[in-house]
């Protein structure tokens, strides 16, 4: 258990670190990823000794196919936001980091289905790390780290609707939060 404790210690002084100018921020989505990261940080902490412990058992391989499938949807919105966001310091979110500034509303590609392809991408990372070693003790925190992103996309909505207005709106009505045409 010590160990777990000083892995979590760890990784949360680098989430405190990446985070420290959105933790007073209550209406900041910034503030409620903040906690999912936590929650994935504790799950992360349990389940790293699992990683590669009886790698073709069920949990094992739905971990795998999840942790995989979790890298499509960050690394297409991480290249569209940089291809076409336009990131600029005419947007004065303060919370923000400077990579999320953006000033244009993508609606290509992979934004053409989801509005939040970053937070379902870490929804999904979520899962793939609890299903390391499922168990009843983790199951909340992975419940949490999930709610936490889901009130992080709300967050982050508000945002765009302050900043993009009407555009926003009709965005989301085109658009699903994480998963294309379900959800």
């Amino acid at each position: 258990m010590a160990h777990n404790l000083i892995i979590f210690g760890g990784i949360s002084v680098l989430i405190i670190a990446a985070s420290w100018h959105t933790l007073f921020h209550l209406r900041s989505h910034g503030f409620y990823r903040f906690f999912a990261w936590e929650c994935m940080a504790w799950l992360l902490a349990v389940n790293y000794r699992y990683w590669f412990v009886e790698p073709f058992s069920f949990g094992q391989i739905v971990s795998w196919i999840l942790l995989f499938v979790s890298i499509y949807p960050v690394t297409a919105g991480l290249l569209l936001f940089r291809k076409m966001g336009k990131a600029g310091h005419a947007r004065h979110d303060e919370p923000l980091y400077g990579f999320e500034k953006t000033t244009e509303l993508i609606q290509t590609g992979i934004y053409k289905y989801i509005r939040h392809p970053m937070y379902c991408s870490l929804i999904i990372l979520n899962w793939g790390i609890y299903f390391k070693h499922a168990s009843l003790l983790l199951l909340p925190f992975a419940l949490c780290a999930t709610l936490f992103l889901y009130l992080t996309a709300i967050m982050d909505e508000k945002e765009c609707i302050t900043y993009f207005g009407e555009s926003y709106r009709e965005y989301m009505k085109r658009t699903k939060r994480f998963i294309p045409f379900v959800w």
